[in-house]
């Protein structure tokens, strides 16, 4: 819509603004007690067409409206549903037709009236009387362009959820399974905690963090970049089941599965393993999916994904061999593979090289849900590793349409070898990296004694994307980052 269009719009309905406070009223609506959703009232709607049913109130944004003779039809949305409002020239004061014609598109109204079934069948409300709650002075998007602009909808979320189909419904699909999840959790006795977002040293995952400064105290903080470490301190404060969902930030990259801010579940059970935490995992997932739909099986694009338990486990090594077509211990192939796959491997340790190549070759053929086990424990410098095999880690991750999205260990809990590992790690890491300093205090915390446990980490965002058939992260994350536009921009140039 060109600007001089949208500005005719925005003058029509500052006329109408006018009009209503003429009238003595509001335009930005006061108080309306009593008023119940619309998806409440729509079952309350008598079954025989011509027969009026109770008297209801609600509200909602007026979404549609057309004319047929001396009756006026509109519909409205509200976060549950829509319904249909018939309005009667013959039953409506004057005043009341007065203020229906100074109401627009976009405006937010109350309601009161008796339920009313048409001829058609339509479950509506013949209005009694209109309240104007809030009038909207932008004109809506047009149905064909407006609302189909991405870019548009992404920086203007608000309209995304009002006017595109799914949209609200998708992201309150995000609250029930967070609600669910929390269920699950204290089902089985884990206590939440809110947890430091500004750490003086960055840890818990290998990553860039954003850096931040206090000016009080002078000094530089991170954004953290995982939830763990500090959960892993209440855990030795005497915390046994602990858990937290929280964002964290990571600056790094975005794509269809990667936003620098986004949600993560993370949890600590004391005397648990890896195995433990399979449990947990599956557990939490297979009842936020019943809590959503009665069938364990959900649509992903064309195919579908069956969440019914139990899942399956495989080994990193096996999955290594089958996809790779190697042994993953055996260097020179693996080298081989890699250089096939344009992977840089001059200068590279052999287990990194192994994690890349088995990135690149075996995680898209994983289509779940599958638990792949027992990692190389070089690349775990924070899992417990296997009291037959101290190559071997006993951590998980599960899959699910080539996505990871879980990570789960067996918590390293020997302060000593907890040490070793992160200088290890450390070495040759550059200045602004996660990793590149030690975070003494955890060091200190498992001195004190940490028990064993098992430990693990869901991303929510990701979660919501097989939940809900999404194929990017943008598009269940309420706000995603995005670059400034082109009048951002211009705001933020040195004048």
């Amino acid at each position: 819509m060109c600007g001089s269009t949208q500005n005719r719009f925005e003058r029509d309905r500052l006329k109408k603004l006018e009009k209503i406070e003429a009238l003595g009223l509001d335009p930005w609506g006061q108080r309306f007690d009593g008023h119940i959703a619309v998806a409440k009232a729509r079952p309350m709607c008598p079954e025989l067409s011509g027969v009026f049913g109770e008297r209801v109130r609600v509200t909602g944004r007026i979404m549609r409206r057309r004319k047929a003779g001396k009756l006026r039809f509109y519909d409205i949305k509200d976060c549950s549903g829509t319904i249909q409002l018939l309005f009667s020239r013959g039953d409506l004061p004057e005043a009341q037709w007065e203020l229906l014609s100074a109401i627009d598109l976009g405006d937010l109204i109350g309601i009161d009236g008796k339920l009313w079934r048409t001829e058609t069948g339509e479950v509506s409300i013949f209005v009694e009387k209109l309240t104007l709650l809030c009038k909207s002075l932008a004109q809506p998007p047009e149905k064909f362009h407006g609302a189909r602009d991405t870019e548009l909808l992404l920086r203007q979320r608000y309209i995304d959820l009002i006017y595109n189909d799914g949209v609200l419904e998708r992201m309150l699909t995000r609250t029930k399974v967070i609600n669910s999840i929390r269920q699950t959790l204290s089902r089985e006795d884990f206590v939440e905690v809110e947890t430091p977002i500004l750490h003086a040293i960055a840890g818990g995952a290998a990553a860039r963090p954003f850096i931040t400064h206090h000016n009080t105290l002078d000094i530089d903080l991170h954004m953290r970049i995982a939830l763990e470490l500090h959960l892993k301190r209440l855990m030795v404060g005497g915390i046994e089941r602990v858990y937290e969902i929280g964002r964290v930030f990571r600056n790094e990259g975005i794509d269809a599965t990667h936003n620098p801010e986004f949600t993560m579940l993370e949890a600590y059970q004391a005397y648990g393993n890896y195995e433990t935490m399979m449990e947990l995992t599956e557990a939490i997932i297979v009842d936020a999916v019943k809590a959503l739909d009665k069938t364990m099986v959900f649509p992903w694009g064309e195919e579908t994904i069956d969440f019914t338990s139990p899942w399956p486990r495989r080994t990193y090594a096996n999955l290594f061999a089958e996809f790779a077509r190697c042994d993953l211990h055996d260097e020179a192939a693996v080298k081989e593979v890699a250089h096939q796959h344009a992977i840089e491997t001059e200068g590279v340790h052999p287990d990194v090289i192994v994690n890349e190549v088995f990135e690149a070759t075996v995680e898209d053929n994983l289509q779940g849900p599958l638990f792949v086990i027992d990692y190389p424990s070089s690349i775990c410098p924070l899992t417990k590793r296997k009291a037959d095999d101290p190559t071997v880690a006993e951590r998980f991750e599960l899959f699910i349409r080539g996505m990871e999205l879980a990570n789960a260990y067996t918590e390293l809990n020997d302060p000593r070898l907890q040490e070793k590992l992160f200088r290890t790690q450390l070495a040759g890491l550059p200045e602004e990296d996660s990793m590149a300093r030690m975070d003494e205090d955890f060091i200190q915390a498992l001195k004190v004694g940490m028990p064993p446990a098992g430990g693990l980490g869901i991303g929510i965002d990701r979660l919501m994307m097989l939940l809900t058939n999404s194929r990017s992260i943008r598009d269940v994350i309420f706000f995603p980052l995005l670059r400034p536009s082109s009048s951002d921009a211009a705001d933020h140039k040195p004048s």
